[in-house]
């Protein structure tokens, strides 16, 4: 049984095969997909897929680059949406310093706004952090995220920074960079950080595992993720799958 955290089966590259994609899942022993959306064009897939398949569910929130799009209404349409009977937290929000589309004041702003808006409908959160670590876990302080809780996704920080967020009542995703070669802060967290405080993920269509690196990935590939850190901390392959499910399963209250 494998659960995959975050995918994004609603944009473009699944547009063909999304089906014959969840069934290799299926295969694979992927019994849960969160299937997460992050802007106009891609929450209204993500709930249409939710609504299709038994083992989807869906995320919701608007993603940093973006951050200068966001207008008052979007922020109305996610406190809607999240009394969706398949929407089970709010994100991917955060941080993003790598592009610079939207300045980062603007970043900070519509990011609090999420957080404060995931404590008010009590949901938990999805983090996207890229090139602002310090500024990401700041916010999260400030805002008293520890509160609803949530998950740093695709997580490439070091084990300090994920203790600082297990603290705060995150968890830890992992998606394929653990797979890679050169990955040394992943594998060190895979190896450190307590089974009960990760969860697995593909992030798919992007960051596919060893050995698809460069290719499209799909939520099937979660099974390699799992392997890996399996083989880091010297445990079963069956014991991350179960231990890593279970923890989802409690986060989205399934």
């Amino acid at each position: 049984m494998l659960f995959d955290t975050h995918a994004h089966l609603n944009a473009e590259q699944f547009q063909e095969d999304a089906a014959e994609a969840i069934q290799r899942a299926k295969e694979a022993g992927v019994e849960y997909i969160v299937v997460v959306g992050f802007d106009e064009v891609t929450i209204p897939k993500a709930l249409e897929l939710a609504e299709a398949y038994d083992c989807i569910y869906a995320a919701v929130g608007w993603h940093p680059v973006d951050a200068i799009d966001m207008k008052d209404e979007h922020l109305q349409w996610l406190e809607e949406l999240s009394s969706h009977p398949k929407v089970v937290a709010l994100g991917e929000m955060g941080l993003d310093y790598y592009w610079d589309k939207s300045p980062k004041d603007v970043q900070q702003e519509v990011f609090r706004k999420q957080i404060r808006l995931a404590k008010k409908v009590n949901l938990p959160i999805i983090i996207h952090n890229r090139e602002a670590t310090n500024d990401i876990v700041t916010i999260l302080r400030e805002e008293d995220a520890a509160a609803v809780g949530g998950i740093m996704h695709c997580f490439g920080g070091s084990v300090e920074t994920a203790r600082q967020c297990i603290e705060m009542n995150f968890l830890i995703s992992l998606g394929g960079p653990v797979t890679f070669k050169n990955a040394k802060k992943p594998k060190e967290v895979a190896a450190e950080i307590p089974l009960e405080h990760l969860l697995i993920e593909t992030d798919c269509p992007y960051l596919a595992p060893h050995p698809f690196r460069g290719k499209r990935n799909e939520p099937s590939y979660v099974k390699l993720v799992a392997e890996e850190i399996a083989a880091l901390k010297g445990i079963s392959y069956e014991e991350v799958a179960r231990q890593t499910t279970e923890n989802a399963k409690k986060f989205f209250r399934l």
